[in-house]
């Protein structure tokens, strides 16, 4: 009996050892195979280490993920063609030590100042003039620009036909009648969510507001306060202000449906491409 298990337990050993030995023989090939070497060569050239979200006192920038050769990959590829090719280089994000996914007790102000992008905000209230709202949407649509729409929850299911017609727009909730009453503010944007099949990701500031930021906290939806916030004359606030990853809040009225066209054409002969806020602000390098 104890000859048997002397025996099992070599042939495990032996087996456990001659697949530990394969291993390493594959390793040691693969690492001096001359593909592999020209792979890591060429890392330097492409490595972009990740950036850390900016923390300062109530406020955070998000980071940006950073990228490497994913060697791997990489040499699986290279290897089925048959010989070292640029071409076929496989990458992977590193991820930022610090990042705004684990972090809701902040204001979002502006995103990362690498992505030559903005978001145009614009808010729904129960006052809001229906009107305003119809044509500055058709502007948006007219023109094929991205934009983020905070809602009032109670609007939102008085008005469903409306919203849907916000083709190009990221749908938030901006408050409940005018509250932020958590039984109400859950279950609108719980609403929100069946309208669009989306989650819900933000909630909006005009200033530092303590009931908002401890609400959305809890709910696991970052706040932002605005890069920009417009008041009467658009064209001219937003020209004096504009900078990489501005999150511009812009009223919905009048003055917004005059110049708005304007506002669009000025913004993109600088250079900026329109992004949800969701886009804006996501972390990853390629977004």
């Amino acid at each position: 009996m104890k000859n048997n298990i002397y025996k099992i337990v070599f042939v495990v050993c032996l087996t456990i050892f001659s697949f530990y030995y394969t291993n390493k023989t594959i390793d040691i090939i693969r690492e001096t195979d001359p593909i592999m070497k020209e792979i890591k060569k060429s890392n330097s050239k492409y490595i972009k280490k990740a950036m850390n979200a900016k923390v300062s006192k109530n406020t955070i920038i998000p980071g940006l993920t950073g990228k490497e050769i994913d060697y791997n990959k990489s040499y699986k590829k290279m290897k089925k063609y048959g010989n070292y090719n640029e071409a076929l280089t496989v990458f992977k994000e590193t991820k930022p030590t610090i990042s705004i996914d684990n972090i809701y007790n902040k204001y979002i102000t502006v995103g990362n100042n690498e992505k030559k992008s903005v978001s145009l905000v614009f808010k729904i209230e129960n006052n809001t003039n229906i009107d305003n709202i119809k044509n500055i949407n058709n502007i948006l649509v007219n023109k094929n620009i991205k934009s983020t729409i905070f809602i009032d929850g109670l609007f939102l299911e008085n008005n469903l036909d409306l919203v849907n017609t916000f083709i190009n727009s990221e749908l938030e909730i901006l408050n409940y009648d005018n509250s932020y009453k958590e039984i109400y503010f859950s279950s609108a944007i719980n609403y929100l969510n069946n309208v669009t099949g989306k989650n819900a990701k933000y909630c909006y500031a005009d200033y530092d507001n303590e009931e908002i930021i401890k609400l959305c906290s809890k709910l696991k939806l970052h706040t932002i306060l605005p890069t920009i916030k417009v008041g009467n004359y658009p064209y001219k606030e937003i020209k004096n202000k504009l900078q990489n990853a501005s999150i511009i809040s812009i009223p919905i009225n009048s003055s917004t449906e005059i110049e708005l066209s304007t506002v669009i054409d000025y913004i993109k002969s600088r250079g900026y491409t329109f992004l949800t806020l969701d886009e804006l602000l996501n972390e990853s390098y390629d977004k």
